[in-house]
């Protein structure tokens, strides 16, 4: 999955110096981000009803024909699936490892944040954030945000450089670049996955469930957008 660094000095009052690097990106803006979603549906179903439609004329044709119909219903279901499966990635990360290291940064990332965000971190290692674009996931690789009404996310491929930095100095790191400038934040970053919320939670392990549900509920009810 590609991904875009964010350099450990990488926040500016001014905006993301990243986008540098993305010179030929617009920045993005809410009607942007709204038709980076319109595209990925349109591609899923410029995917998914051909083989559908191919599929289900086999199937009439007979039982020996069926088998290949069912095959290609199949892979129609498992396209979309894996589209979410790697959004989902954006939210898996190693397990922190223990050191006094790690222990300064889990009190940095705990400093910046809110009661609710620390709860929901100490519960699933994700980092909730309202922000002007609906409400954000934060982990140490990639942030998810789910859009106002809570029915579509938006999973989002992004990560700090170094590779020895822990792993809530990671997250500690997007969660200011965020802050910092929202849509510059969404023009850097790689689009990983855009679809329904209901998608990207069956691939999601357990503990993640619970913060989208938390964030969901959240941009259902437009708490505390910035």
């Amino acid at each position: 999955m590609s991904t875009t660094a964010i350099d450990r000095g990488g926040v500016a009052l001014e905006g993301l110096p990243e986008h540098a690097n993305v010179p030929w990106r617009p920045r993005a803006d809410e009607a942007a981000i709204i038709q980076a979603g319109q595209r990925w549906t349109r591609s899923m179903l410029a995917h998914v009803v051909p083989i559908s439609a191919t599929g289900l004329f086999f199937m009439l044709l007979g039982p020996v024909p069926a088998v290949v119909g069912l095959i290609l219903l199949a892979h129609a279901w498992a396209i979309p699936e894996l589209y979410a499966n790697r959004g989902a990635g954006v939210l898996r990360s190693r397990r922190p490892v223990a050191s006094t290291a790690e222990g300064r940064a889990l009190l940095l990332l705990g400093d910046l944040v809110s009661d609710e965000a620390r709860r929901v971190h100490g519960e699933t290692g994700l980092i909730l954030e309202h922000g002007k674009l609906g409400v954000w996931l934060l982990a140490e690789a990639g942030a998810v945000l789910v859009a106002p009404g809570g029915r579509r996310v938006f999973c989002y491929c992004v990560k700090a450089t170094g590779r020895d930095l822990p792993t809530s100095d990671r997250i500690a790191h997007l969660l200011l670049a965020l802050r910092c400038d929202e849509y510059g934040f969404v023009t850097v970053a790689n689009l990983g996955f855009s679809g329904a919320t209901w998608r990207l939670r069956r691939r999601l392990a357990p503990e993640h469930r619970e913060a989208l549900r938390e964030a969901t509920r959240a941009a259902v009810q437009g708490l505390g957008y910035r």
